[in-house]
This record gives structure tokens, C-alpha cells and sequence, in this order.
């Protein structure tokens, strides 16, 4: 997760989870002079738009205050999804033996992105089997992650 992502979760953590919920990953898209702020949210029960709203008006509130984002964005509020995104190591762990997709945020051994099982954690790596082969990636060097839903 990159700096301004990190900042922005110790931020708003503490209000996500005052709200009942689990803060599960934030995402910045830079689109020129416009931007798109993603805030993921999740619960055992699920998420509903009802609770994407709080979430949101409660978010959108400290955004104001803290303004950590310069030019103009849209904040978005949503659940995870069936292909969700992993933003921290332990959340890998919640998914061994499923299909994920990783792109790295340099090569390794010639390629940077990643199709197959998760395989598991050891240490700081994420052990993924592609093709007949395990690879041990860095979590350093992963860019993106994301959960294949199951069809």
C-alpha cells in the first residue's frame, strides 16, 4: 500500500470501526486533475448501500477536515466483492488454496504478473503456485493483489 493510502487508513480506521465495520483496503486513482478515492469496507454480515452510506457521510466529514488529498475526487464506499483486492499481508492468509492474481511492481524472473494458487505465507513472501512452478514474491513487491471469484 502506498504512503498517501497508509496515512489515509490509520485516518480513518478508527471510524470505520466505531461504524461496526472492518476498514479493508483504500484505493487512490489519480485521473488527472480528478481523482477517484476507493474505501473498501467489510463485515461478517455483509455490506449493504445503507451501510456504504454512513460509511461514506462519516468518511466524506474527516476528508473535509483533514483534506489529504489535493484537487477534486469523488470518494467511493463499497464492499470488497467477489474478486477482491488484498491490501495487507494477514489478509492473504484468509485465502489459501484459491485462484489470485498478483502484479508486481517490478519483474521477477522476467515477469510481473501472476496467475494461480495461493499457496500460503512464509515470512514476508506470498507462495504462489503458477504453471507447475511456486514462487516466492516478495510482499514488498507486489503492486496489486486480487482474489479470482469462483464461478
Amino acid at each position: 500500500m502506498a504512503g498517501k493510502e497508509q496515512k489515509m487508513q490509520v485516518m480513518l480506521e478508527p471510524t470505520v470501526e466505531a461504524l461496526g465495520f472492518e476498514l479493508w483496503g483504500i484505493e487512490h486513482i489519480s485521473q488527472g486533475r480528478h481523482s477517484v478515492l476507493r474505501v473498501y469496507i467489510d463485515s461478517e454480515n455483509g455490506i449493504g448501500v445503507e451501510d456504504c452510506a454512513a460509511v461514506s457521510q462519516q468518511v466524506s466529514a474527516i476528508l473535509d477536515v483533514e483534506d489529504p488529498i489535493t484537487g477534486e475526487y469523488t470518494l467511493e464506499v463499497s464492499s470488497p466483492g467477489m474478486d477482491r483486492l488484498l491490501f495487507k499481508l494477514e489478509q492473504f492468509t484468509g485465502y489459501i488454496g484459491e485462484q489470485i492474481e498478483l502484479r508486481l511492481r517490478t519483474p521477477f524472473e522476467g515477469r510481473r504478473k501472476f496467475k494461480g494458487v495461493l499457496k500460503g505465507i512464509e515470512g514476508e513472501d506470498v507462495v504462489v503456485h503458477v504453471d507447475d512452478h511456486e514462487y516466492l514474491l516478495p510482499y514488498s513487491a507486489i503492486d496489486k493483489a486480487r482474489v479470482e471469484p469462483r464461478i
